[in-house]
């Protein structure tokens, strides 16, 4: 049987016979004395041309005879350590004499040892060289060793000469490094910077946050002392113009500190190795201000450009989702967490015989580099967490050289920001604890936090908007991030400013919602049954969404042709929401389908192509409820049985089980659409008056209002439209005949002989 016990290198402690010398270390000295014999043999020679080698030799033994006996000394501390290598009692008698003497020595400290073998080295260094001088010279070696400046300076022209060529090599190489290796960088001084934390609105929960690491950067002591660090980074994440610029700014504006922003493509670059530079070239910079100030603050700006080594990560599924999901991977275990992970790779990779799949690209290596240059996110974090080595050339150089230990270097407090919408390609190794230590989502303010943000751009403007409209526009702009709200504001000023009026009002507010949202309607004019039917066709989307869609309310209905759609109805949540339900994606769907169902009915089972994109949106929605979100009529998740190539007949390959998932998947997708499809039908027939009046409405008025839409529906007052004239039975016969009118022009392909009524 075996021993499970194995033998390792035994102590120094427990050996028996001294450690084994190498061949270098037995005759490094015995050559250093050998050789220097040889010289002094040397010089002899080259001061008398008549001395053979044989004499120089002798008369060198003679005069020199000090340096035997250092050989012989030598040679025999060799012997001993040979002895004391092979023989255990010997070396046990000098190990009991040699403890004493340790204990001597040791009494003092290692950089008073360190100083004292120093001292003693150069002295011996000193003498001999003292030696050898004096035999060129033939003087005395205390006297010889004050000539030899005398004979450097003979030789300096040469000596400079020399090098003055290889430092002129070296400063052009610098100068071009230097040159490239600029730009990228600004710096913000405390005076220069006017923001602060009451000028970021909307992002309140994320502030909060925020001052807790620069009540750590102002006072430092109040956690080190506890035995704590202050945390040194920050990641800002999230969609685009939601105010992590913002935010960072107005960090340093708090706290008083320089501002130092770096480019997002400053380390791109066309040569190897400028992009370390810069990276060594900011944190020196950094450092300094630091000191200077007391804490800087760096922002890297769009920090996905810095790319990653085109490693694994081991973030799990979902480590960065904004999606309204449940976290499904968190309460699995590590293995299965990893495995999905590995799985959801395997899914996006190559199924070519032959070619390298997706893993095997990130286990080989294949995107190391990243997007900032090779070497430069090494660099980075390097800097970010590396050894802080000593600070300043008599510390580093000087003190070293005297055998004195260096100043440790101070407590750098720089604070580093990034900010980025594509976490995601971030690396993992950047995004650990001791460089990135805080990560806070900058997601689209909450209703409340619109609010504020309107508010506060209003106030810079004169307006007219009462506090009712600033949250009702609040709420029609779901989705608006700080920089959208700006600019909305600021189109709405153009928008007085172009009727006269230096004051926003309600309406400017509107219109500039409008343009922002639809862009510049095109100056086309809709031929008669062709704008009749556009504006069926929205009608049906407009009717079916008030009908069933209580999540979405309609924003705005338009048949005015824009870039890419000949007429739309838009619809926004009234609250924030951030779980959606199957009876709400039905009623998506069946707004989708209104469209086809509608032109259908209307237009005697004829149906245009402008249904295409509703279509495509129904099909992907019920995919997804089929296939991924448990609202279909199974349970299983489609992504995993395609993973797993779950789900065919036994015996079929892999391809024919895919293709059999397909079309079991897309039998189930049309059955769902058929079902709602005649749904839809129903529901337009019973609303047929009401699709026949919105219709009237978009060709009367282009553009309408989601209160206008429900003032047609509901016979009442709106913005524009006063939806109490359909109501009267007249206007809605006078409506019916125009359709039928429009109809027969439309299947003759013609103008309708009746013109769009005018209602009483």
């Amino acid at each position: 049987m075996m021993s499970t016990t194995q033998n390792s290198r035994p102590r120094d402690t427990d050996r028996k016979t001294r450690v084994h010398l190498s061949f270098y270390d037995r005759i490094k000295f015995l050559l250093f004395f050998t050789i220097v014999f040889l010289v002094l043999v040397w010089a002899d020679m080259a001061g008398d041309e008549s001395l053979t080698f044989e004499k120089a030799l002798t008369n060198s033994a003679y005069q020199r005879w000090w340096i035997f006996p250092l050989f012989a000394i030598e040679a025999l501390r060799q012997t001993h350590f040979l002895i004391s290598e092979l023989a255990a009692p010997y070396h046990g008698i000098w190990q009991r004499y040699f403890s004493f003497v340790d204990r001597i020595v040791h009494k003092l400290s290692d950089w008073t040892r360190f100083r004292i073998s120093r001292v003693i080295k150069w002295i011996v260094v000193i003498a001999l060289l003292s030696v050898v001088l004096g035999a060129i010279y033939d003087e005395t070696p205390v006297r010889a060793l004050f000539l030899a400046p005398q004979a450097l300076w003979s030789a300096l022209p040469i000596i400079g000469q020399l090098m003055f060529a290889v430092v002129f090599v070296i400063i052009q190489f610098v100068a071009i490094f230097w040159f490239l290796s600029r730009g990228g960088i600004d710096t913000y001084f405390p005076d220069d910077i006017k923001t602060r934390f009451t000028d970021v609105w909307g992002q309140d929960h994320v502030l909060a946050r925020i001052r807790e690491n620069l009540v750590f950067l102002e006072n430092p002591e109040s956690i080190e002392k506890l035995g704590g660090y202050v945390p040194g980074g920050i990641l800002l994440w999230g969609p685009p113009g939601t105010g992590k610029t913002l935010m960072a700014e107005s960090m340093a504006g708090e706290t008083g500190k320089p501002f130092v922003f770096v480019d997002p493509g400053a380390f791109n670059n066309m040569f190897f190795g400028i992009g370390i530079l810069k990276v060594k070239g900011l944190f020196r910079k950094l450092r300094k201000l630091a000191l200077r100030y007391g804490g800087v603050v760096v922002f890297f700006d769009e920090a996905d450009a810095l790319g990653n080594r085109g490693i694994m990560t081991n973030r799990g599924p979902g480590a960065y989702s904004s999606q309204d999901s449940c976290r499904g991977g968190t309460y699995l275990s590590e293995s299965a967490s990893n495995l999905i992970t590995v799985k959801n790779l395997a899914a996006h990779s190559s199924v070519n015989e032959g070619k390298p799949s997706l893993i095997n690209r990130f286990v080989m290596g294949a995107g190391a580099g990243g997007g900032g240059g090779m070497g430069t996110l090494q660099a980075l974090l390097t800097e970010l967490s590396g050894l802080k080595k000593p600070r300043g050339f008599f510390n580093r150089i000087v003190r070293r050289t005297l055998g004195m230990r260096p100043k440790n270097p101070p407590k750098y407090r720089i604070l580093v920001v990034m900010a980025t919408n594509m976490p995601e390609s971030l690396d993992e190794a950047l995004l650990r604890p001791g460089r990135i230590d805080r990560m806070y989502r900058v997601g689209y303010p909450s209703k409340a936090g619109r609010i504020r943000t309107y508010e506060g751009y209003f106030a810079k403007v004169a307006n007219n908007l009462s506090k009712e409209e600033v949250e009702k526009l609040a709420i029609i702009t779901p989705y608006a991030t700080g920089a959208t709200i700006k600019d909305l504001v600021n189109e709405s000023l153009i928008m007085a400013i172009r009727n006269g009026r230096t004051s926003v009002t309600w309406a400017d507010v509107l219109k500039a919602k409008q343009l922002k949202q639809l862009g510049p309607s095109e100056d086309v004019e809709y031929i008669e049954r062709e704008r009749h039917a556009t504006a069926v066709h929205e009608a049906c989307h407009a009717v079916m969404a008030y009908r069933v869609r209580r999540h979405m309310d309609i924003d705005i209905a338009t048949i005015e042709k824009g870039a890419e759609y000949l007429g739309m109805v838009a619809s926004i949540p009234p609250d924030d929401q951030f779980t959606h339900w199957k009876s709400e994606y039905e009623g998506d769907i069946l707004v989708s389908l209104a469209s086809l169902a509608g032109e259908r009915m209307f237009f005697d089972g004829d149906n245009s192509s402008g249904v295409s994109g509703d279509l495509e949106s129904a099909t992907t929605i019920a995919g997804l409820m089929e296939g991924y979100w448990g609202m279909g009529s199974t349970v299983s998740s489609y992504a995993s049985s395609r993973r797993m190539e779950i789900g065919a007949p036994g015996g079929a390959r892999p391809n024919e089980a895919k293709q059999e998932m397909r079309r079991a998947l897309s039998d189930r997708i049309e059955d769902n659409l058929s079902t709602l499809l005649t749904k839809a039908e129903d529901l337009l027939a019973a609303n047929r008056a009401h699709v026949l009046a919105v219709a009237h409405a978009l060709e009367t008025h282009k553009t309408l209002s989601g209160n206008d839409v429900h003032a047609v529906i509901e016979g009442r007052m709106g913005d524009v439209v006063d939806g109490s004239k359909y109501l009267s039975q007249e206007n809605m016969t006078a409506i019916e005949a125009y359709h039928v009118s429009a109809l027969t022009a439309h299947k003759e392909h013609r103008t309708p002989d009746v013109p769009l009524p005018t209602l009483a």
